[in-house]
């Protein structure tokens, strides 16, 4: 099958996050990248896009979908991977040309931009897909069919949490980029930890279970010096169905590299996965021994080992987690390009319904705390 014709938005020579991109989107090899408008003017993305051997080059994200939107070869798909308060312009664009859009989370920096994205996604006969990419994780996979075969019983508590280090001193004023949006408001949105890895957190716990937010108590803190969003957030959380639980997201925790856990417990057994150790997932039957379930190992079913690459014994995880995406994104295209609905070719896919639920996520969070944590609904 022909590779899909790939463009991207952002993620020039020296972001990180555009060249995880796009390995990710080779590793099947489903994808070609043929354009980008990959820095903030036309001079530094003719030098990325030189660098990185893409063909045509572009000085905006409009320029490029119009131009690509004529061609006969012109791009099928298009990456944003752009700080946040970028999203939503470069979607809309795209996504008005008829282009399917992969787009890095969160959804947009402002609740605005939310809807209006949504509004764009639903006039638009492209697909969405937001790269929530721990989703893609072979025992995600399986944890989220272990609770929907009904494994776990029903589920009562949900915790969540992802402590990261990095922020712990002021990196923002040592020149660092990543630093330097992710702690500017007007690039970043309201939220901080709460929105560049909370969300994570927040949308794996729903994944896996099958439920939704309902409401929440948040505690936000900003402990560096003079910073203005949160670098730290205590949440507690109410699910549908009665479900409670709660989120700890922290860039100020020192020796925390990238230690998102979830753990999540029904009336007839547990579960718990990390990460940092993505390979395993422990099941605890009650009353019976713990006992781990490993990717491709015994035990492991279909859902997992059918987005597994390697054997067994060999570590798989962030890169192709995000290929993952990549891959059922390329499936996704082929398939409405063949008739099929947007909906049903979507599958397992994070797209908008998972977006607006990480912005509400982010504005509950925010809001709740300067309410001084009083429960509030999403």
């Amino acid at each position: 099958m022909a590779r899909i014709r790939l463009g991207m938005v952002g993620g020039g020579n020296d972001a990180f996050i555009g060249g995880v991109h796009r390995i990710a989107a080779r590793i099947d090899d489903r994808f070609e990248l043929v354009a980008g408008a990959l820095s903030s003017t036309p001079e530094k993305s003719a030098a990325s896009a030189e660098a990185l051997g893409i063909e045509r080059s572009y000085g905006s994200f409009a320029e490029m979908a119009e131009a690509e939107a004529a061609r006969d070869d012109g791009i099928e798909a298009v990456a944003i991977v752009t700080p946040n308060h970028v999203h939503f312009a470069a979607a809309q664009a795209f996504l008005a040309k008829g282009i399917h859009v992969i787009c890095d989370k969160p959804l947009t920096s402002t609740m605005d931009d939310a809807h209006a994205m949504e509004q764009a996604v639903a006039q638009s006969d492209a697909l969405f897909v937001l790269t929530h990419n721990y989703t893609g994780y072979p025992m995600i996979r399986e944890a989220q069919a272990m609770v929907a075969s009904g494994q776990l019983g029903d589920i009562r508590i949900v915790q969540a949490e992802y402590p990261q280090d990095w922020l712990t001193s002021p990196m923002e004023n040592e020149g660092l980029k990543q630093a330097e949006w992710r702690t500017d408001p007007a690039r970043s949105g309201a939220g901080g930890s709460v929105g560049d890895i909370g969300t994570h957190a927040h949308n794996l716990a729903c994944f896996v279970t099958g439920l939704s937010v309902q409401s929440l108590a948040a505690d936000l803190q900003s402990w560096g010096a003079g910073r203005t969003l949160d670098d730290n957030a205590h949440v507690m959380l109410r699910f549908n169905g009665g479900a409670r639980g709660m989120l700890w997201s922290s860039q100020v925790a020192p020796g925390n590299e990238n230690a998102l856990k979830l753990r999540v417990y029904g009336e007839k057994g547990g579960l718990e996965w990390a990460q940092e150790d993505p390979n395993y997932l422990w099941f605890t039957p009650h009353g019976e021994p713990k006992r781990v379930i490993t990717r491709n190992g015994a035990g492991a079913s279909d859902a997992s080992t059918s987005v597994s690459r390697i054997p067994g014994g060999h570590p798989e995880g962030y890169l192709e987690g995000f290929a993952t995406i990549y891959n059922e994104a390329a499936d996704a295209i082929r398939a409405v390009q063949g008739g099929a609905a947007r909906e049903a070719a979507m599958g397992n896919l994070p797209g908008i319904d998972a977006g607006m639920a990480g912005m509400r996520f982010i504005n509950a969070c925010v809001t709740c705390s300067a309410g001084n944590a009083a429960w509030t609904d999403l």
